[in-house]
């Protein structure tokens, strides 16, 4: 009651609210015209169905139905008017009632966006980033520092690694060739070593002989 009160009084009313009922008046309102409407609608369909009955028996009682049939369309038509204008009122309201609450959500959404930031400036970012990619590069030192010291207090001669080094690859290299040399299968039989020994022997016994001839003559 306080409140109807002081919005009789011009007190502040939310806007919301009254908006809300303004459209709910109007749509009522519209209910109510388009009962009415109905009404008329009817009233001039009986209209000439009563001139329709009398335009041969009685012509003075048609003329009246037709008459009235036209002062009823001309209220009809003022009637569709106001409700034409009537609900342009109710679309005007819903729609600004739309922008409103629409304007209040990004309003809050910005506000939201503001606390999330707080006092985040792109200066402080860039400090910030600053600052991690000096503790990485701290941390890569430290890291590098720590490894380089692994081994420290141990009697290590480099000359002697190097020259290890160089045997482990010699021999390495050595057991490649042979591997490649190697055939994957060998026939059943005498090794190759033994004949070739096998070979010599035959070759020098066949030049014995031909000497002998030869001193023979």
């Amino acid at each position: 009651m306080m409140a109807g009160f002081m919005s009789y009084f011009g007190g502040r009313r939310d806007p919301k609210q009254s908006s809300r009922d303004a459209i709910v008046t109007l749509r009522q309102q519209l209910q109510m015209i388009e009962k009415k409407e109905e009404y008329l609608q009817k009233k001039i369909e009986e209209e000439v169905k009563k001139a329709r009955e009398n335009a041969v028996s009685n012509r003075a009682a048609a003329t009246n139905a037709l008459r009235r049939k036209k002062v009823t369309e001309q209220e009809l038509e003022k009637l569709q008017n106001t409700r034409f204008q009537l609900e342009m009122q109710v679309n005007t309201l819903e729609s600004a009632s739309f922008n409103v609450e629409n304007m209040a959500a990004m309003k809050k959404a910005a506000t939201a966006m503001k606390d999330i930031h707080g006092k985040l400036t792109p200066g402080k970012v860039d400090e910030t980033m600053q600052e991690i990619e000096e503790q990485t590069q701290l941390a890569n030192e430290v890291s590098q520092a720590i490894s380089s010291n692994t081994y420290m207090g141990v009697d290590i001669d480099e000359e002697e690694l190097k020259e290890e080094l160089a045997n482990l690859e010699e021999e390495e290299l050595n057991s490649r060739l042979m591997a490649d040399s190697v055939p994957v299968h060998h026939p059943a039989g005498p090794s190759r070593i033994e004949d070739k020994r096998q070979a010599v022997e035959d070759d020098e016994e066949a030049q014995l002989k031909e000497l002998q001839a030869a001193l023979a003559m």
